[in-house]
């Protein structure tokens, strides 16, 4: 019996995350949004490039999240780069506060997308940087797969 899984449209994927970063753990969080900002994620308006997450004074905040102004928005939008509030339970902002403080880890979102009851969340990932080695390994690895899968494609068009 398999669990169905919950309808999401991402928003918006930092792609390099993975490339950059070895991704040890996953959180989701809810994201404080105007309501502008929210019709602009709807058309499409949501970049996640050189975004990270902070945890100050017990309160989890994102940095570097760009969402174009609402084009019907007028006086009504807010600065498109503003940093924004991340909702978390306290002890998920407590346990990320000690990693990064301590262990010297990352708080890297990775995807920006609307949940099954259309509210935005964003997936962070708390992350360790990768060495320029182990970027290498990675992009073998890959092309590795890559590799496989072009054989397996050609040997089912032979047979």
């Amino acid at each position: 019996m398999t669990k169905e899984q919950p309808k999401q449209k991402v928003l918006a994927k930092n792609r390099r995350a993975s490339f950059d970063y070895e991704i040890l753990e996953t959180f989701e969080a809810g994201v404080v949004l105007s309501g502008t900002e929210v019709r602009s994620l709807r058309e499409g308006g949501g970049q996640l490039t050189d975004t990270f997450a902070l945890v100050r004074k017990g309160e989890a905040w994102l940095h570097g999240l760009h969402i174009k102004p609402y084009s019907h928005g007028n006086r009504a939008n807010l600065d498109p780069d503003r940093v924004r509030k991340l909702l978390l339970h306290k002890k998920q902002i407590r346990h990320l506060g000690d990693k990064t403080a301590q262990d010297g880890l990352t708080l890297v979102p990775i995807v920006l997308y609307f949940n099954e009851d259309q509210r935005v969340k964003v997936e962070l990932g708390l992350c360790k940087g990768k060495k320029r080695y182990d970027k290498r390994q990675s992009i073998a690895s890959r092309d590795t797969k890559i590799d496989i899968e072009r054989a397996l494609k050609a040997r089912n068009r032979e047979g």
